[in-house]
């Protein structure tokens, strides 16, 4: 299948536009934002989404980030020749949801609302709007792995194309779940860091890592195989879970190293063949350890490597959305949006925007709960 349509909607702005100009900047999108650091009275780094949209999507900006980031990549496709199928399904990769709006709803409104503003808070109901606007009438579904989600549901976007329960799919992943009580918690979990400037405490492949920046996204994708200039081939992905702890990763990596086989396979490929990797890239140690264990021992230390989560903060359920569409975009591109290299790096995590020489790209996510997921892009035949 390929990727035909892209839509994003990121701390950087709204539109895919906004999200590639950031990566290219080389700064992060995270901003100071007073009340969510400890005691929730003091200043913390976090990439928010700015407020925007289009107010009669949804009263939610959750909603209406969902609703743009779709509307944006079926636009998209549609000008790059798509032709939508009879049956159009959607899938929308989500962990928690509108954190925001349940929260208002049982501390502002103590459970009270009309029956229309309640059926907003349900995850069905951004997904039946968009259904409702396009007159798509495929299969609809939310997909939830943890921050694995969004290369999951691209994952079983291909399981229903080749299984023929849909003709196309669209794909959203969301996550705007980054309130000052979901920092705190992170924070206190030893994963996000939320005291300095991301670039200074997120380091995947270097040293003095200390972990991530907390990040909100919507991004959008339109999955077929009937479009005239479609960005990239996506040739094939797996998925499994370690079946070891709710937060840590099984220490041997041997789930990683199977899913990771799993997906060449299915692609038809050898791992010699992937020049680039897409890394998780969160910064912590434990996820340090598994990616350069893979890059080594399964790679051979062969491909050039890049994490985004420097610069636009972890997405959680939306991340590998985020690095999917900038790994999408650098292909039609010819650029690598690397983040910049500030410190002793793995010889081959390649140091801000980079000329792209082409060939496979290896894109790896990992999920709390031993969620792994990796999905291979290629150029298009």
């Amino acid at each position: 299948m390929t990727l035909a349509g892209i839509g994003a909607v990121t701390a950087y702005g709204w539109g895919r536009e906004a999200l590639w100009q950031g990566l290219l900047s080389g700064k992060s999108a995270a901003s100071v934002q007073h009340g969510y650091g400890p005691g929730r009275d003091e200043d913390a780094w976090v990439s928010l989404v700015p407020d925007g949209g289009d107010p009669v999507v949804s009263t939610s900006r959750y909603g209406r980030a969902m609703h743009e980031s779709a509307r944006e990549a079926i636009t998209d496709a549609l000008a790059r020749g798509w032709q939508p199928g009879r049956t159009v399904g959607v899938l929308h990769a989500i962990v928690l949801g509108d954190v925001v709006n349940w929260r208002d709803f049982y501390l502002v409104d103590g459970g009270h609302r009309s029956s229309r503003d309640y059926m907003r808070l349900l995850p069905s109901t951004p997904v039946s709007v968009l259904m409702q606007e396009y007159g798509f009438h495929g299969p609809a579904m939310n997909v939830s792995a943890a921050c694995s989600s969004a290369n999951v549901a691209l994952v079983t976007a291909q399981l229903w194309l080749d299984a023929g329960i849909a003709d196309d799919v669209v794909c959203i992943a969301t996550d705007m779940s980054a309130t000052p009580d979901m920092v705190e918690h992170f924070v206190q979990l030893g994963a996000a860091v939320s005291d300095t400037e991301p670039l200074d405490a997120c380091r995947p492949f270097q040293a003095g890592s200390r972990g991530f920046g907390f990040g909100e996204a919507s991004v959008a994708f339109v999955l077929t195989r009937s479009a005239d200039r479609p960005y990239v081939a996506v040739l094939g992905g797996a998925m499994n879970n370690d079946a070891y702890h709710v937060v840590s990763v099984d220490p041997t990596h041997a789930q990683i190293f199977e899913c990771t086989a799993r997906a060449l396979d299915k692609a038809g490929l050898a791992a010699e063949d992937v020049r680039y990797f897409n890394a998780h890239g969160t910064g912590t140690r434990q996820c340090d350890m598994a990616e350069r264990d893979l890059m080594k021992n399964m790679f051979g230390d062969q491909p050039h490597v890049y994490a985004l989560k420097p610069l636009t903060g972890h997405c959680q359920g939306a991340a590998a959305g985020v690095e999917v569409a900038a790994a999408a975009l650098g292909y039609e591109r010819g650029i690598v949006p690397a983040t910049p290299i500030v410190a002793s790096a793995h010889p081959r995590l390649l140091d801000g925007p980079t000329p792209f020489e082409g060939g496979i790209t290896a894109k790896l996510s990992l999920g709390m709960g031993g969620n792994n997921s990796v999905v291979l892009l290629g150029p298009v035949d």
